[in-house]
C-alpha cells in the first residue's frame, strides 16, 4: 500500500492542498499520494477513528469547520496549537496516536522572516478581521513584538482575541469601518519603524462582499499582506501597489503553512526552490 496524507473539511472542493503536496511529492519522488476528503461535523469523530488505525494513514490538515473541533480528539497537542486555540495539521504517530498543531502562525510569518530579522524601534500591524486566521495572526505578530489594531464588525470580539492572545502590550479593537473612509490623519517619522495591513478576513475573496480599506489609514512603507488566495492579486493588494506600497498574496501563507505539515507528513522537507512553478500550477 501507499501512504497517503489528506485534507479534510467542509466543503473541501475549493482546497489547493492536493496541488501543493502533489506537487512537492512529484519533485521529491515519493510514493506516496495527497487527497482531498470532505467530512461533515457530525463525522469527525469516526473519520479520526478510522485513519488512526490505518498504518498508511500519515495524517491530515484541517480547514473549516473542524480547526477547534480536532483537537478534543488528539491525543496530543503543541503549544502553538492551544495557544491559538485551533489545530490546522493532525499527524499520526507510529503508535497510532494522534498530534495536533498548527502551522497557520508559521506559515504567515514566512515571508515576513527577513523584514523581522532587522531592528525596528516600533512595530505596529493593522489586522482585519477576527476569524479563525486572525487568531493564529495575532499570536504569531504578539510574539514579535508588535503593538496590534484588531478591526472587525464586532469590536467585542476583537477585544476579547486580543485579551486572550496577547495579553501584554498596548493593542487596541476598533470596528472595520473604521478604515474604511479616508483620513487626515499626519503619521510620525516612520523611520526605523514597521508597518503592517493585514486583510485575515475572506472580504475580497472571490464571491465575496469586497473589503473596504482606504490607504490614507496606512503609513508610508507600510507592508500589505492578503491571506485570500482567490483571486491573486485582490482589490486590496492593487490598493495597496497604487499607494506605493510592498504586497504579500495569500499563497505566500499557504505554501508556508502547508511545508511543515508535508515534513511532518513525507518525512522530507518540501523542495522550496520551485515554489514559482507551484505557484504557477496554483493560479491556472
Amino acid at each position: 500500500m501507499t501512504h497517503y496524507a489528506e485534507v479534510i473539511g467542509d466543503p473541501i472542493a475549493q482546497s489547493k492542498s492536493p496541488v501543493i503536496h502533489g506537487f512537492w511529492l512529484e519533485k521529491l519522488g515519493i510514493d506516496a499520494d495527497y487527497r482531498a476528503h470532505r467530512v461533515a461535523a457530525s463525522e469527525l469523530a469516526d473519520y479520526l477513528a478510522a485513519r488512526r488505525n490505518d498504518l498508511d494513514w500519515r495524517g491530515c490538515n484541517v480547514t473549516m469547520p473542524h480547526k477547534q473541533a480536532v483537537m478534543l480528539l488528539t491525543n496530543q497537542l503543541d503549544p502553538i496549537a492551544e495557544r491559538i486555540g485551533a489545530a490546522n495539521t493532525v499527524s499520526r504517530e507510529d503508535d497510532g496516536s494522534l498530534s495536533g498543531t498548527n502551522t497557520d502562525a508559521e506559515g504567515f510569518l514566512e515571508p515576513l522572516r527577513a523584514d523581522l530579522a532587522e531592528t525596528h524601534l516600533f512595530r505596529m500591524a493593522r489586522i482585519l478581521g477576527t476569524g479563525g486566521a486572525a487568531r493564529a495572526i495575532i499570536a504569531a505578530l504578539a510574539g514579535e513584538g508588535f503593538t496590534l489594531v484588531v478591526a472587525g464588525r464586532n469590536p467585542d470580539k476583537a477585544r476579547a482575541m486580543l485579551d486572550e492572545l496577547a495579553p501584554n502590550g498596548e493593542h487596541h479593537a476598533v470596528h472595520l469601518d473604521h478604515f474604511a473612509a479616508p483620513t487626515n490623519f499626519a503619521f510620525d517619522d516612520r523611520k526605523n519603524c514597521y508597518d503592517l495591513v493585514i486583510n485575515a478576513s475572506p472580504l475580497g475573496m472571490r464571491g465575496q462582499p469586497p473589503l473596504a480599506f482606504d490607504w490614507s489609514h496606512a503609513p508610508p512603507g507600510s507592508v500589505a499582506y492578503d491571506i485570500v488566495t482567490d483571486p491573486q492579486e485582490t482589490d486590496f493588494l492593487r490598493g495597496a501597489a497604487v499607494a506605493g506600497h510592498r504586497t504579500i498574496d495569500g499563497l505566500s501563507m499557504l505554501i508556508g503553512q502547508a511545508a511543515r505539515a508535508f515534513e511532518l507528513f513525507f518525512g522530507a522537507p518540501p523542495p522550496r526552490e520551485h515554489d514559482a512553478e507551484l505557484r504557477e500550477r496554483l493560479i491556472k
